[in-house]
């Protein structure tokens, strides 16, 4: 069966956003190139792309060399460890205390990007 642009485009969507691992696009391909002979890696990051324009997805960090993306485009911070590259949602409805100084200063905030870094608690028991 072949895949049109359209239709490539579609499952590299659902391939992000079915999964909570926060992919890279090379997590991407290797899941999709089974089903999707034709597809290439340069196809992958060219929507990765035009998704994270779109604001369908967010850039969540750079781990070993490869950018980690997100298809949770909700208000919420990621914690990745740097010993296995583990990439971790951390949800809190609370506003920091940087967020309410802005507010409390008339900064509008628009968008944030936040994110820890150190070793999860897995990896902290070896």
């Amino acid at each position: 069966m072949g895949h049109n642009f359209s239709s490539k485009r579609e499952a590299i969507f659902k391939t992000i956003a079915s999964t909570k691992s926060h992919p890279s696009a090379r997590w991407v391909y290797d899941e999709l190139k089974d089903e999707i002979p034709n597809l290439s890696l340069g196809t992958v990051y060219r929507n990765i792309a035009l998704f994270k324009e779109q604001g369908k997805i967010i850039s969540v960090a750079n781990v070993d060399g490869e950018e980690r993306i997100d298809a949770d485009v909700s208000d919420h911070a990621h914690f990745v460890c740097e010993r296995c590259g583990g990439v971790y949602d951390l949800h809190s409805s609370e506003l920091s205390p940087l967020e309410k100084e802005l507010s409390q200063k008339g900064f509008e905030i628009k968008r944030k990007n936040v994110v820890f870094h150190g070793i999860c608690c897995e990896c902290s028991k070896n």
